[in-house]
């Protein structure tokens, strides 16, 4: 008996249907979106996770924390409601801190995700 997910993984979708993380996704090497997919996976089978792997950011937005080879450091901040999980937005992370441009994208996203179910 293979084991059921607990969040089914979506991608936000732009007004024009663009998927912002799927494309920054297909644009990496194999390998890097290898890793990067083991790590949503194991978010969506074993939901709720913390430290190391998810980092709460504020109400309704985390992020996964994603170490890849050559010392780079990728995130995906993603929402959950209703059992779906939304990826939001991909980045590289180069600073200790995450940019402020990516956190406000990703709250940007995330509320007009969310109006859609909550209206």
């Amino acid at each position: 008996m293979t084991e059921e997910p607990i969040l089914r993984v979506v991608f936000f979708r732009t007004e024009s249907g663009r998927e912002p993380v799927r494309e920054w996704l297909k644009s990496l090497p194999k390998n890097d979106r290898k890793i990067i997919g083991e790590d949503i996976k194991l978010v969506q089978y074993r939901w709720p996770l913390g430290m190391p792997l998810v980092r709460k950011l504020e109400s309704d937005l985390w992020e996964i924390r994603v170490r890849l080879s050559s010392s780079r450091i990728a995130r995906i901040f993603f929402s959950v409601y209703k059992g779906e999980m939304v990826l939001l937005h991909g980045f590289f992370k180069k600073t200790p801190k995450t940019p402020k441009q990516d956190l406000k994208l990703a709250q940007q996203r995330k509320n007009l995700w969310l109006s859609k179910w909550k209206t």
